[in-house]
């Protein structure tokens, strides 16, 4: 019995060795570090401008058996594919040439993998940061020189650029001493500022005919510091072509117009002349006529007719008043009608004289007025003339008006 209860001892306490031991393997399987990764990987990186940065990444695995790469790395970012070395020179060369920006976070992505495993792999990514002490100010670069002349008409159009340095321009406005705006909206680089200058933009009062515009663009980054621009835009009085070419289309309309009205009324004053021209002839032929008759009859052999040859003579004198109490010689008549023609001659003249040149005639302006004064002369010096009522027909009066006969009654003659 007592080497029983031995027996059982020792086969129990056996049992508790081996328990121990499948216990502790057990335990040190669950807890092996069999998975991969970086040890030492730092998430956010802050590099100053021209430092070096040389720093080893490691995992929790023998590296020889392990690839490094990145991607969407800044220029002059670098790894070593085998061990992990990660090296980069912030050259300053490489923000003023724009490659890099401060202040902006660059996201890497970094990974490692097993060259024999490509299931075991490691994907991340860390973020780089450039900063630099010395400030160097944003400023505001106009596409234009800071002082030009435009003509009024025109178009202005030029765009604002940025010379971004440690802080980029973000927002950007502008004021001038005038109400202009530009059609285009300006707010931020590249913008255009487009400004179409409206005709009677420069006064009569304003000295040399010039109005000075001073616009002022003012760009200002995130932390609120400003540049401003200035520029000075000196605008010229200019011909309003389209208005002024309706003007002078109508002021052509309106001197034709009152040709043509002034062709009637010489056509008028013209046959009242040749009315009492002719009455005239016929009293003159009459009374030439009597004093003829007269002087046969008084001569005839016939004395029972000589007395009526005495009376015929005094008959045709007698005629001579008549005639001038029924048609007057009309002086004022011929004067007029020489007066109207040679009005209509010198506005037809002036008419062709001041023809315009193309759209863009630049004497325009001296052409309308000089049909303007004359067209004026011209309608105070005929101010008592009677002007027809009724619409004239063009076609007729200028066929009168040029009528060879008429001409000829009109035409200075020599002495």
């Amino acid at each position: 019995m007592k080497r029983f209860f031995l027996l059982l001892l020792l086969f129990c306490s056996s049992y508790v060795s081996v328990a121990q031991v499948i216990d502790s393997s057990f335990y040190l399987n669950i807890n092996a570090d069999s998975v991969l990764r970086i040890k030492n990987l730092e998430p956010y990186v802050t590099l100053h401008v021209d430092s070096l940065l040389s720093y080893k990444l490691e995992i929790n695995k023998n590296q020889e058996k392990y690839y490094w790469f990145l991607k969407n790395s800044p220029v002059g970012l670098k790894i070593n594919k085998n061990d992990g070395l990660l090296t980069f020179k912030a050259e300053k060369s490489y923000f003023l040439s724009g490659r890099l920006k401060y202040d902006n976070e660059y996201k890497v992505a970094l990974s490692v993998q097993n060259l024999n495993d490509p299931a075991e792999r490691v994907d991340t990514s860390f973020t780089l940061l450039f900063y630099n002490t010395e400030i160097i100010p944003s400023r505001l670069k106009p596409t234009v020189t800071n002082s030009f002349f435009v003509d009024e008409g025109d178009t202005l159009s030029f765009k604002i650029q940025c010379d971004n340095g440690s802080f980029p321009i973000e927002d950007i406005n502008y004021i001038s001493n005038y109400a202009i705006k530009s059609s285009t909206p300006v707010t931020k680089c590249g913008d255009d500022f487009t400004w179409v200058i409206p005709f009677d933009f420069v006064r009569e009062s304003d000295k040399d005919k010039m109005k000075k515009v001073q616009l002022n663009f003012i760009g200002s980054n995130k932390f609120q510091s400003r540049d401003t621009a200035r520029i000075e835009i000196i605008v010229r009085d200019n011909i309003n072509y389209p208005q002024q070419m309706l003007d002078f289309s109508l002021l052509q309309q309106e001197v034709g117009k009152y040709i043509t009205q002034l062709k009637s009324s010489f056509r008028i004053v013209d046959k009242k002349i040749k009315k009492t021209k002719s009455t005239r002839t016929v009293f003159d032929l009459t009374s030439a006529t009597t004093v003829l008759a007269g002087t046969v009859v008084s001569s005839m052999p016939d004395a029972s007719s000589q007395p009526a040859g005495k009376i015929l003579p005094s008959v045709g004198v007698a005629l001579v008043p008549v005639k001038e109490a029924t048609s007057p010689v009309s002086v004022p008549d011929q004067n007029s009608a020489s007066l109207i023609r040679s009005s209509i001659k010198r506005l037809e003249y002036l008419l062709f004289e001041n023809r315009l040149v193309g759209d863009r005639d630049p004497e325009i302006l001296n052409k309308s007025r000089k049909l303007k004064d004359e067209l004026k002369q011209t309608q105070v010096q005929l101010i008592d003339i009677p002007i027809a009522e009724e619409a004239p027909n063009e076609k007729e009066v200028d066929e009168y008006f040029n009528n060879p006969q008429v001409n000829k009654k009109y035409k200075a003659k020599k002495n």
